[in-house]
């Protein structure tokens, strides 16, 4: 039950912080966010669900 918890809680991290910092840079344009402002909170997204998570649901 833990690893379908951890998927859960990773996905919605994931669409959290990846497609809410891309919904925040066309939300907000002056800020100038960017493309690499929304890839580089994507890819922090990934890294600290990885560590947060990953030896609960990477596990064999």
């Amino acid at each position: 039950m833990n690893k379908y918890l951890a998927e859960f809680i990773g996905t919605f991290w994931l669409v959290f912080g990846g497609c809410g910092s891309a919904i925040f840079a066309a939300t907000f344009p002056e800020l100038r966010i960017g493309f690499l402002g929304v890839a580089l909170a994507f890819g922090l997204t990934v890294l600290t669900g990885a560590f947060a998570l990953g030896h609960i649901s990477g596990e064999d």
